[in-house]
């Protein structure tokens, strides 16, 4: 991983070389402590301390079930497994949950790991809770076979059931923080992946759901795992600057607090430093040490109201000099996850920087516990899901990213997708008419447009960056005003997009729209070979006859069918005999190798040039899949030609004459008429192969490439053979205007002492 490029040993260099004890010390494994569990008057009280009207019967019921279900089951440290759910139901007090999540949180192993069921849980606890226990038992219920898939998985799952009850998630950040408080006692081959894994995605979470405490937390656990002699380089370095700062520290506190009294605001202060993990991944970041920090210790200031903010922000401006660039306003633009506070860092007292966190006691609140500040029960208020989906803008985060679950190709990838969204800081622009579009940092004028609605993703053909035209990949700053140019005419974006958009949401919408487009291509070539078989074997074709027909073909519905026909995975006859039992197939007849050749079938779309890298002007085809001239031996105008369909490959077109057509005399339904579509004001070279026996003797390729040259030929490669002694072959790939062209380049070579004989080959 990133963070750890640094070794522990350039972390002592940085840091002032602090000795520390070597690893093996470090990872020995600690006795466990065994310290008395909480009883159940003790849990009563810490619900009851927020929350006087708890059900008291409801909680003891849950902790003497829940203990009696775990019997004499010990975990790796050697206490009572029960000791772990209780510990989870603690964390979760800390967060003033209501009781369903507590009960739950006391009950969330038992389904899994003892003999209780879902129904007795129904049964005794209500289907609220037993909801809630299912919830976080299926996520376990998961065995992949890479631990990439594992993971993805699970977290696929966590968060669609926390789409149900948002209160599955808070409990598994709880059960996840306290298996990190206890890791020393799981093997150490175990530690590091949970580690990895605590820090990849739950730590990440929390910080998404604005559970900032927790998220820290969760971070210094892992970081002390995966690397414990940095870990504790840091913290020696901080416990030793917080000493010797001490004094100053207080002084910033009393200061500010003065002030803020002299001018008639009554406010909290309180000093809080950086943790570990967040000063070394700063550190890693921008490449400096310990010494260069100067935001190791911040301050809080907690008001009673909005206006008493933006007034001790002016009180802080006009006492001290303000640091450039680091005043940053969200109270009146939150984050994503609720966060709301005025961030400005000044210089204090002894000259040194002071970073400031200006906020109301509700915002701190939300700071501090995020989305569970808001999914506390309160009566008729409704569940903590409904409350949050009008409450919590972490939330509306949250069922967006479950949104494209169903995107996903692979859980994997959406794994992938979701890291990214988690890890990214935020940019904010706006639409021109003034609406804020939130966005992960490094995020383009792409993710913009489908930030703002897929349609206009879509369809995007252009963009105006604070009112001047900009590439569409163009990274987006604060403050952007964004205008998405579009355009009817495109209806899918190019595919190509998908490695250019940062955001999962634009990620997913392009690969739907890429994979619907070649369905609809495949779709309707389909179709056109179906009409013409039926039209062939003069039998009825009605899509109402096909719907009945379905099921013996496999298929969920009629495009289905279509589209499978156009990728080869059906043929035509197959859906002929699915609809009419009595079909047979009619044979090609044969009259020999040209006239069976010669079979044409006729498309009832109208003509359209075909499309492909470069425009082909043929006409017979009306679609967007890729058309290729004949590998060996091209076609140019003047040729007969055909067009065979190769699924998943596209149409190649091949001349009349082709002895490459035999192979596909027995499947007439992949033949197309198509015709040249040339536009004499606009001259075109066509590819062709000439065979040509030369002389062996000095100056005859130059005589030979000379007469290409001197008829406005091309050559595009040349290959050469000794047959014999006396002569050379020369397979020559050349571009011409037509067949007439071609044929006077043959005529002039033919002429010429050096060449014995000149064919065109045909592949």
């Amino acid at each position: 991983m990133a963070y750890w490029r640094r070794s522990s040993r350039q972390m002592q260099a940085a840091t002032g070389q602090i000795a520390v004890a070597p690893a093996s010390s470090v990872a020995e494994k600690p006795k466990s402590p065994r310290s008395r569990m909480m009883r159940q008057y003790d849990l009563v009280e810490r619900v009851r301390s927020y929350n006087p009207d708890t059900n008291e019967d409801l909680l003891n019921r849950a902790y003497v079930y829940a203990m009696k279900a775990h019997g004499t089951q010990t975990r790796a440290s050697g206490d009572p497994y029960f000791s772990h759910p209780l510990e989870v139901a603690a964390i979760l007090t800390n967060l003033k949950l209501d009781d369903a999540t507590i009960v739950a949180a006391l009950l969330h192993d038992t389904i899994e790991d003892t003999e209780a069921t879902r129904a007795e849980i129904d049964n005794i606890f209500g289907h609220e809770i037993g909801a809630l226990v299912e919830g976080l038992t299926k996520l376990k219920r998961l065995e992949l076979v890479s631990r990439e898939a594992k993971q993805a998985e699970n977290l696929r799952k966590l968060l669609l059931a926390i789409a149900d009850d948002v209160r599955v998630l808070l409990i598994k950040l709880a059960d996840r923080l306290h298996n990190m408080r206890t890791l020393e006692f799981v093997p150490h081959a175990s530690r590091r992946r949970i580690a990895e894994e605590t820090l990849d995605i739950y730590a990440p979470l929390a910080g998404r759901m604005g559970m900032q405490e927790m998220r820290e937390e969760l971070e210094d656990l892992s970081f002390h795992t995966l690397d414990p002699e940095a870990y504790a380089v840091v913290m020696q370095r901080l416990d030793a600057l917080a000493e010797r700062n001490r004094n100053l520290i207080g002084e910033i506190e009393s200061q500010l607090s003065k002030n803020l009294q002299k001018n008639g605001i009554t406010a909290r202060v309180y000093g809080r430093r950086k943790q570990p993990f967040s000063i070394w991944t700063k550190m890693e970041r921008k490449s400096v040490g310990f010494e260069q920090l100067s935001d190791i210790f911040g301050f809080r200031v907690v008001m009673q109201d909005v206006e008493s903010c933006y007034r001790a922000l002016g009180v802080v401006h006009t006492t001290w000099p303000v640091v450039p660039g680091r005043f940053k306003d969200y109270i009146s633009t939150p984050k994503q996850n609720d966060y709301r506070s005025l961030h400005t860092t000044v210089i204090g007292p002894g000259n040194q920087r002071v970073e400031l966190q200006i906020r109301t006691e509700e915002m701190n609140q939300i700071a501090e516990f995020g989305i569970a500040a808001h999914a506390f029960y309160k009566e008729g208020m409704g569940s903590p899901t409904e409350r949050l989906k009008h409450e919590s803008n972490a939330f509306a985060w949250l069922r967006h990213t479950v949104g494209i679950l169903s995107e996903s190709a692979n859980p994997e990838e959406f794994l992938e997708h979701t890291k990214l969204e988690l890890f990214h800081d935020q940019v904010f622009c706006f639409t021109p008419k003034g609406k804020l579009i939130a966005l992960p940092r490094q995020a383009n004028v792409i993710d913009f447009a489908y930030a703002v609605h897929t349609d206009v993703g879509n369809s995007a053909v252009g963009c105006k960056i604070n009112g001047k035209f900009a590439p569409l990949s163009s990274e987006l700053q604060n403050g952007d005003e964004v205008e998405v140019l579009t355009s009817k005419a495109q209806s899918a974006p190019p595919s190509a997009w998908e490695s250019l958009a940062i955001t999962g949401k634009a990620r997913a919408a392009i690969r739907r729209a890429t994979r619907t487009a070649v369905r609809d291509q495949y779709a309707g070539l389909g179709r056109r070979i179906v009409d013409r078989l039926f039209a062939r074997a003069k039998i009825e074709y009605a899509d109402d006859k096909l719907k009945g027909a379905l099921p013996r073909l496999a298929r969920a519905s009629i495009e289905d069918v279509m589209a499978s026909v156009g990728r080869g995975e059906l043929k035509a006859s197959d859906v002929a005999r699915a609809m009419y039992p009595d079909y047979k197939e009619e044979r090609l007849v044969k009259y020999g190798a040209k006239k069976s050749l010669a079979v044409k079938l006729k498309l009832k779309s109208p003509p359209h040039p075909a499309r492909s890298t470069s425009v082909i002007p043929v006409r017979g085809i009306n679609s967007d899949l890729p058309v290729k001239f004949a590998p060996n031996g091209g076609a140019v105008p003047g040729d007969r030609i055909v067009g065979i369909v190769t699924p998943g490959e596209g149409i190649t077109i091949y001349p009349i004459q082709s002895p490459a057509l035999k192979d596909f005399e027995e499947e007439p339904e992949r033949w197309l008429d198509v015709r040249w579509d040339i536009d004499e004001t606009m001259p075109q070279r066509f590819p062709a192969r000439i065979l040509v026996h030369n002389v062996n003797e000095p100056g005859s390729l130059a005589q030979v490439a000379t007469v290409i040259a001197e008829h406005d030929g091309n050559i595009d490669n040349i290959s050469m053979s000794r047959r014999s002694p006396d002569f050379t072959e020369l397979t020559i790939d050349l571009e011409v205007y037509d067949l007439k062209h071609l044929s006077a380049i043959i005529a002039q070579l033919r002429a010429k002492a050096v060449v014995a004989k000149v064919e065109r080959v045909n592949g």
